[in-house]
């Protein structure tokens, strides 16, 4: 009995480290108690979060190289694109500015999916419960050089969160097309993976 004690343990700590070491979205949260503006669009997020964990799980070299034309982003370009946005996603609420021009393109794929991934969740974690006064403060800062631009969080919706859901699903796309489909137990209606 002694013996097989630290197996035991070990066995413990490995499954304890892998399990702290899922990303953020595998499945979505449990909806909020209520309706409000800040559950609403941290609710947004989480289902941007849940797409993206899905659309990029399993992404081979080949898919990450993929472009439909010479003129398109490659599925990388295309997640370092979203990169970009969930840092922009997670900014606003904080009005901190977004300098610009940035380049990501020194992230593999690995790092730009977690770095993405943990950017929504703590995005949605900072959104939940908020009120619409709370929005107010809410700001998009632009910085280049010495000049900033500002922008209400109305511009956040129709601009980044939209624009990352729809890149989410041209990945979706892309990775069906190199013969690399999403896992088909997903749900985006329930938010789940059947097992």
């Amino acid at each position: 009995m002694i013996q097989k004690l630290p197996i035991v343990l070990l066995v413990l700590f490995f499954s304890i480290t892998m399990k702290s070491q899922e990303l953020p979205f595998r499945e979505i949260p449990e909806y909020p108690a209520d309706y409000s503006p800040g559950n609403l669009v941290s609710r947004m997020i989480d289902g941007l979060g849940f797409r993206y964990h899905w659309a990029t799980e399993g992404l081979t070299p080949k898919d990450l190289a993929y472009r439909p034309t010479e003129e398109s982003r490659t599925v990388l370009e295309t997640l370092q694109h979203i990169y970009g946005m969930s840092e922009m996603i997670l900014n606003a609420p904080s009005a901190t500015p977004n300098v610009r021009p940035t380049d990501f393109s020194g992230y593999p794929y690995e790092q730009l999916r977690k770095m993405t991934l943990e950017n929504l969740k703590a995005a949605s974690e900072t959104i939940a419960g908020k009120q619409a006064k709370d929005f107010e403060d809410f700001v998009v800062v632009f910085q280049r050089g010495d000049k900033q631009s500002s922008f209400p969080y109305w511009n956040m919706v129709n601009g980044m969160l939209s624009d990352c859901i729809y890149h989410t699903g041209q990945i979706t796309l892309m990775r069906r097309t190199t013969g690399n489909p999403i896992n088909p137990k997903v749900s985006v209606f329930r938010g789940t993976v059947s097992e």
